[in-house]
């Protein structure tokens, strides 16, 4: 008898990811909401067997409070990361910015 596989994993950041791969869940369930087939997700993420891809799906299906609780804080936390990064632009970004504003220019 085999062992059961684990198709969805949490990280040590409290992330889910689809088996043993670095591929968040997160990616599966807006690519599978968006109406994508399991073997266009698949091919999205080579990274990931069909198996998994499936076995991801099913596990989402199965866990649907779960996944929607889990989906709302990760909104939160990327919100959070949004929020920080504009609030301290790095210097690339100020540098890009500071070259496409407009230059205000004397009226006569």
């Amino acid at each position: 008898m085999q062992a059961q596989k684990l198709y969805v994993q949490m990280d040590e950041h409290q992330v889910l990811r689809v088996a043993n791969s670095g591929v968040m869940l997160d990616s599966i369930v807006a690519s599978f909401q968006q109406g994508y087939s399991a073997e266009a997700i698949q091919q999205q993420y080579p990274a990931l067997t069909l198996e998994e891809v499936y076995g991801a799906i099913a596990w989402v299906l199965a866990n649907t409070e779960e996944v929607a609780q889990y989906m709302e804080r990760q909104a939160a936390v990327w919100e959070q990361e949004r929020a920080k990064a504009a609030a301290r632009p790095s210097a690339v970004l100020q540098r890009l910015r500071a070259v496409h504003e407009p230059h205000a220019t004397a009226a006569p």
